[in-house]
């Protein structure tokens, strides 16, 4: 912590203890409450302290009870529901809660209801589902990490009937009752062999079952891309992930890359999501998507074998090593991103995790499209509604738990092409959750840099529509990207007509 938020988190401190003190607050009385309290302020980020309302010094003790609930499993996710006063201004924008009157400025009753349970990937995309899926409207979100792995989560959400407050407790409990057994309690299992998160059928496999169509040799019935473990040599640990590790190693004397579950972390819904992988993975071909080689499937030894990309992802490149792209280089990286996703589009296959991340590159200047942890087959309906990706990237309709379609990989793609203008992170002033109350409420977008080449304003700017009809798809976006690319071509001259070559090979220089 610098020195001014130690010096701000200790005011808030301060003065929310005097207050608890004037009021005779009973839980304030025991002479070590002082030190509770500040060891509370301490497990939370700086942020927090920021955000309480001193006027409400109760706040800090009812999320202090809460994280302190969260302890036992049995009560997770512990909650909390009020009425709360929200400002908002004529345009109906939501302002801090309690803010005095003014004219312009009318209250409003909204609830606010704070969960705390243990902290986990996936954990606010569960929760703003389990909101929509109750009918609420998130208006302000506040999302904080403790350094002992709890969360607390503040929403203020509206689409409730104020004088109801009781009803929507028990339409909170009972909902949450409903997804308890699978993804819950699921997410928290540290055991594959646990009871509760083991259908029957899937119990008694000794393998994952991958959706169907798969190809089997005659023989023996063995599926051709399953991969004897034996044969794979782990070589350096590349990235680490909650339920997951990334290695480089070799697979028949081919460099690959490794991606290896966490026996720790598997259960039903893990093994589910592993199956899907490698049914997509196995049915792709294109040089701008990455190359499955095979998997296990062999529970716990579960994995992934892909080529291995040395160039590293685009992001690791922009973010970590500060690099930048020339246009001629950007385009051919947009070029590359857009045939790929094209490809897949053309199989009905929907990414919905697409950013600088899992685009990764090869020795050979090529970008490919990675990671289909959470991409998945369309339906056949043509729409699709379960909530995953990342926050920024996030095209509204999915932020919102709306039907989508692969037009939502189009607005992730517009950010993408964002950052490898700006060499920035999107929204990076706001927290995830923040950032996806503005994308969906207030059509927050990410500013345009100065002196960009008009027709990729123009593309960003349609790619990123509100309504996803009127996004282009990516058959159209490959020959607009492909002018520009031919107009700056010429315009820079003969030398740079294959597109930066430069800025690739210092690239390469940088990862071997």
């Amino acid at each position: 912590l610098n020195s001014r938020q130690q010096r701000q988190k200790l005011e808030v401190y301060n003065e929310v203890l005097r207050r608890l003190k004037e009021s005779n607050n009973p839980e304030s009385s025991p002479p070590s409450f002082d030190d509770e309290l500040w060891a509370h302020f301490h497990r939370l980020p700086a942020r927090y302290a920021l955000d309480v309302n001193v006027e409400r010094a109760e706040d800090v003790l009812l999320h202090k009870k809460l994280l302190h609930l969260a302890h036992d499993p049995a009560n997770r996710p512990a909650f909390d529901v009020r009425l709360v006063q929200v400002a908002t201004t004529s345009d109906g924008n939501a302002e801090d809660k309690d803010q005095e009157s003014s004219p312009s400025i009318r209250k409003r009753p909204m609830h606010e209801i704070t969960f705390s349970t243990d902290d986990k990937p996936k954990l606010l995309s569960q929760l703003t589902s389990l909101l929509a899926d109750v009918g609420l409207n998130i208006q302000e979100a506040h999302a904080f990490s403790t350094t002992d792995g709890y969360s607390l989560d503040v929403f203020v959400v509206d689409g409730w009937p104020y004088e109801e407050t009781l009803r929507l407790r028990s339409a909170l409990e009972k909902e949450l009752k409903r997804i308890e057994n699978s993804s819950w309690r699921s997410q928290q299992s540290s055991s594959p062999m646990d009871e509760q998160d083991q259908s029957p059928n899937e119990a008694s496999e000794d393998h994952v079952v991958i959706p169907n169509d798969y190809v089997a040799i005659p023989n023996d019935g063995t599926d051709v891309w399953e991969i004897d473990p034996r044969l794979l040599k782990f070589e350096n640990k590349v990235a680490a992930g909650s339920y997951g590790d990334l290695y480089k190693g070799t697979y028949c004397s081919q460099d690959v890359a490794i991606k290896v579950l966490k026996p720790e972390r598997l259960n039903t819904d893990l093994q589910k999501e592993f199956g899907q992988e490698v049914y997509i993975m196995r049915k792709v071909r294109h040089k701008n998507v990455v190359q499955f080689i095979g998997a296990c499937t062999k529970p716990p030894s579960l994995c992934i074998v892909t080529e291995f990309m040395s160039g590293g992802s685009v992001y690791d490149y922009l973010h970590k090593h500060k690099g930048t792209f020339k246009l001629p280089s950007l385009l051919k990286v947009a070029i590359d991103v857009s045939k790929g996703m094209n490809y897949l589009h053309q199989n009905h296959i929907i990414h919905r995790d697409l950013k600088a991340a899992n685009l990764l590159m090869d020795e050979n200047e090529v970008v490919k499209v990675a990671d289909f942890g959470v991409a998945r087959v369309k339906a056949q309906t043509g729409v699709m509604t379960a909530e995953t990706g990342t926050y920024r990237w996030m095209a509204p309709e999915v932020i919102e738990h709306k039907p989508y379609d692969h037009k939502a990989d189009v607005f992730s793609f517009a950010i993408v092409l964002w950052e490898l203008l700006t060499g920035k992170l999107p929204y990076e002033y706001l927290t995830p959750l923040q950032a996806a109350v503005g994308v969906v409420q207030k059509g927050l977008r990410p500013t345009m840099p100065k002196n960009c080449h008009p027709k990729l304003v123009e593309l960003l700017e349609r790619c990123w529509q509100q309504d996803p009809r009127t996004r282009p798809d990516f058959s159209e976006i490959i020959p607009i990207l492909q002018q520009i690319a031919k107009e700056v071509a010429s315009a820079e001259g003969q030398k740079d007509k294959h597109g930066g070559g430069g800025f690739f090979s210092a690239l390469r220089r940088g990862h071997h």
